[in-house]
């Protein structure tokens, strides 16, 4: 009895051993299988992409060089172009949008996406007037003149009106650092102002909308613009030596960007702007853009124990955040 236990023993053992090979074999023919059509179709797509790229970059350079020439080569009038009249439209044709809904109400895809109910609805009309006003002083008596010595920095680079534009790759990196450039400059500027005796003087001036609107980005004091509005975006760029066509994207989209922040909607695709709505409305938390900083800080630590922490991402649906994340009922 013994014995044949002992054969039994060995049998179950080579079975156990043979499927274990089977089922490494079976795993290695899947995996196998599976890796090479992943092989190929990522070589397939990046290949795609890499034609897509190309096929822009094209595009893109053709374009570049037709500015290029039709401004005669003057780095002066392409400069202020770039760095100017193109962030200014994108800024105004976005604000535009969003304060046909501030007035009006409609349409009712952008208001009933607002973030502090009842607040701006509609806006008032006189605030608004004095922070366009505000708004384009900002823009043409500080920022304009601010890029004149920019000017002479970008051109002492050697590389800002070269004909030929800068890669799609290198165009990524340098976003990626201006951001944390912007981040670091903005947060500890920002902070400054914070502090009793210049809040006082000079912060409270943005502080008095609550409930931002979109042109309320750059609605400040004359000092905060200079500090914490046009330094932080400036920059990057010329740590960089950026192209002038990274100039301009860069300072669209952070204007753009910047509205987005202060618009007051949470609107689907975009960029959350609750993160600095609730700095309006609470004043000392939120400081940066990018909230790195003020999780190091702790300037974050009541944001995130509020519903608006919870509503802080990209809307991916059509229902408001408002609605499928609302505010706890306040007890009676």
């Amino acid at each position: 009895m013994k014995r044949d236990s002992g054969y039994s023993t060995m049998a179950e053992q080579q079975k156990q051993e043979e499927k274990l090979r089977d089922a490494v074999k079976i795993t290695a023919r899947v995996l196998g299988t599976g890796l090479l059509i992943f092989t190929v179709l990522a070589n397939s797509v990046s290949g795609y992409a890499q034609n897509i790229w190309d096929t822009l970059g094209h595009f893109w350079q053709t374009t570049w060089l037709k500015f290029y020439y039709l401004c005669e080569g003057k780095e002066r009038t392409i400069f202020f172009l770039g760095a100017a009249l193109v962030p200014c439209l994108a800024f105004w044709c976005f604000n535009g949008i969003l304060m046909v809904a501030d007035v009006t109400g409609k349409p009712t895809f952008i208001t009933r996406y607002r973030i502090q109910l009842g607040k701006n609805d509609p806006v008032d009309t006189k605030k608004l007037r004095q922070a366009i006003y505000t708004a384009l002083c900002n823009q043409f008596f500080i920022s304009l003149p601010m890029l004149v010595p920019m000017f002479y920095v970008m051109k002492w680079w050697g590389s800002t009106f070269n004909k030929e534009l800068p890669t799609f790759h290198w165009f990524l990196m340098e976003l990626g650092i201006f951001t944390l450039i912007e981040e670091v400059l903005f947060y500890y500027t920002h902070r400054l102002v914070h502090l009793p005796v210049l809040y006082k003087h000079i912060h409270k001036k943005h502080h008095e909308w609550t409930a931002p609107i979109g042109v309320v980005s750059i609605y400040a004091h004359p000092v905060e613009h200079i500090l914490s509005n046009t330094l932080p975006v400036m920059t990057g760029p010329m740590v960089m030596g950026s192209h002038i066509v990274s100039i301009a994207a860069w300072f669209s989209l952070a204007l753009v960007t910047t509205s987005i922040s202060h618009c007051g909607y949470h609107l689907p695709f975009l960029p959350s702007p609750e993160f600095h709505d609730f700095h309006h409305l609470k004043f000392n938390q939120c400081y940066g853009v990018l909230g790195v900083l003020d999780y190091l800080h702790g300037t974050d630590t009541v944001f995130k124990q509020t519903k608006a922490y919870q509503r802080h991402r990209v809307l991916l649906s059509l229902m408001p955040l408002s609605e499928s994340i609302p505010e706890a009922p306040r007890a009676e």
